[in-house]
C-alpha cells in the first residue's frame, strides 16, 4: 500500500433484526471511517430434509463507487466467510451474481420453478361459476401469522432449502408509498385456518396484466382447491386468463394444480441464482447424520453406513464440497454425480443411491426457495 492510499479496516456489527432475520453487518472502512464496502450476513435455520441446521446467508453486497475494481469486495467476502465459518457450517446466497461467488466456494444448488394455471381449468375442475364467492375465504391480518407459520412449517417439514420459520416470523412485504405490499387470503371455513395464499404486491399504477401468488399452503387437497378457486375468481374479475403460483410441482399445491391442468416452468441457472457453500464439511455431515440415516432407512448394515459416513466426513467420498452440497440438498442425485464424472466405491454405491436420491423422490422433496424467505 502506498502512502497515498487510505488504510482500510474490517469491522462487524452483530445482532440487528431486519424483517425477522438476525443480521450481522460486515464492513470495510477507511481509517477516517469512510465506507468502502459492506455486506449483510443473515442468520436462519435451513432444512436439508427432515433435519435443519443453523446457517448464514450473504446479502446486501455493495462497494462504494470510488472504491470499485480495487479488490475490496473479494477481501470483504473472504473475511466475512471466515467469520461465518466460526459460527455455522454452511453458507447461502439468495440471489448470486453470475461468475462471482463460485470463486468463494459457492455453487448453484436449487432451480427456479413456478406453476402457471389457466383460470378456465380451475373453473372446469371446480364445476362452479366463478361469479360466486368461495366459502370460508377472507382477507388475512397480522393475527393470522401464527397459523400461517404452523401451516408452512408442516407443509415443508422435509423440503430442502426451506427455512424453519420461527414464532416471530413476518417477511410479508409491507405497504409503502405507491406499493400495496403483500395481500393475504386465509381459508377458515370453520374454526382454525386450514390454508392461506400470499399474493405478490404490485406497484400502484402498474398495468394489471398478471397475478402472482408468492405462496399457497393448505392443510389438505380440498383446502388447496378452494384457495385456487378464490384466486381464479380474482383473475376472472380482472379479466385475466391465467395466474402464477410460486410453489414446487411435488408439493400439495402443485399436485392439485397438476390435476386441474397447469404448466410447470423450471430453470437451472448455470451460474448465479441461489447458491450454497460448505464451510465446515466434517461438522456439517455430523449434524446431518440423522437425515442420512432416515434416507438410508434399513438398507445397509451399520458397519457399512459408519464407514461410508466417515469417508464422507473426511472427504474421501465425494471430495468436491460443491458436489457434496448439491447432493445433500437434493439438487443432484448420485446419477447426476456419475454424469459429471464422479466415481463411487462399489461397496458404497447402494448406500449413496439412498443418501442422494435427488429431489422429487419419495424420501426427499424437490429443493425449493420460497420467495418470502429470499433476501
Amino acid at each position: 500500500m502506498s502512502d497515498h492510499e487510505p488504510r482500510i479496516g474490517y469491522t462487524e456489527v452483530a445482532d440487528q433484526e431486519v424483517r425477522s432475520l438476525r443480521v450481522r453487518y460486515c464492513r470495510l472502512r477507511t481509517a477516517g471511517d469512510e465506507p468502502v464496502a459492506e455486506l449483510e450476513a443473515l442468520s436462519f435455520t435451513l432444512r436439508f430434509g427432515a433435519v435443519a441446521v443453523a446457517a448464514e446467508g450473504i446479502g446486501g453486497v455493495e462497494t462504494q463507487p470510488e472504491f470499485r475494481r480495487q479488490g475490496h469486495m473479494s477481501r470483504l467476502l473472504r473475511q466475512a466467510l471466515a467469520g461465518m465459518a466460526q459460527r455455522v457450517d454452511v453458507a447461502f446466497v439468495s440471489n448470486g451474481v453470475e461468475g462471482i461467488y463460485e470463486r468463494f466456494g459457492f455453487v448453484g444448488a436449487v432451480a427456479e420453478g413456478h406453476l402457471v394455471i389457466p383460470v378456465r381449468n380451475v373453473e372446469q375442475a371446480a364445476g362452479d361459476d366463478l361469479d360466486a364467492p368461495v366459502p370460508g375465504i377472507r382477507s388475512g391480518s397480522p393475527s393470522d401469522l401464527p397459523a400461517m407459520i404452523r401451516l408452512y412449517n408442516t407443509a415443508h417439514a422435509q423440503r430442502p432449502w426451506t427455512h424453519v420459520r420461527h414464532s416471530g416470523w413476518n417477511r410479508l412485504i409491507p405497504q409503502a408509498t405507491w406499493k400495496p405490499g403483500s395481500q393475504t387470503l386465509v381459508l377458515q371455513p370453520d374454526g382454525a385456518a386450514v390454508g392461506y395464499a400470499v399474493l405478490e404486491g404490485r406497484a400502484f399504477g402498474d398495468p394489471v396484466g398478471s397475478l402472482t401468488v408468492d405462496e399457497l399452503v393448505a392443510e389438505d387437497a380440498a383446502a388447496a382447491r378452494l384457495l385456487l378457486m378464490a384466486i381464479a375468481r380474482l383473475c376472472w374479475k380482472r379479466r385475466l386468463s391465467e395466474f402464477t403460483v410460486r410453489e414446487p410441482a411435488d408439493g400439495l399445491t402443485g399436485r392439485v394444480a397438476r390435476q386441474m391442468g397447469c404448466t410447470y416452468q423450471q430453470r437451472f441457472p448455470p451460474s448465479g441464482g441461489m447458491m450454497a457453500a460448505v464451510l465446515n464439511r466434517s461438522s456439517l455431515v455430523r449434524k446431518l447424520e440423522p437425515e442420512l440415516r432416515r434416507r438410508a432407512a434399513v438398507r445397509q448394515p451399520d458397519k457399512v453406513f459408519d464407514e461410508a459416513l466417515d469417508a464422507l466426513r473426511r472427504g474421501d467420498l465425494f471430495p468436491d464440497d460443491k458436489a457434496l452440497v448439491r447432493l445433500l440438498l437434493g439438487h443432484w442425485s448420485t446419477e447426476d454425480a456419475y454424469a459429471h464424472g464422479m466415481s463411487i466405491p462399489e461397496a458404497y454405491r447402494e448406500l449413496c443411491t439412498a443418501w442422494f436420491p435427488g429431489g422429487g423422490t419419495r424420501s426427499l422433496p424437490t429443493p425449493y426457495a420460497h420467495r418470502l424467505d429470499r433476501y
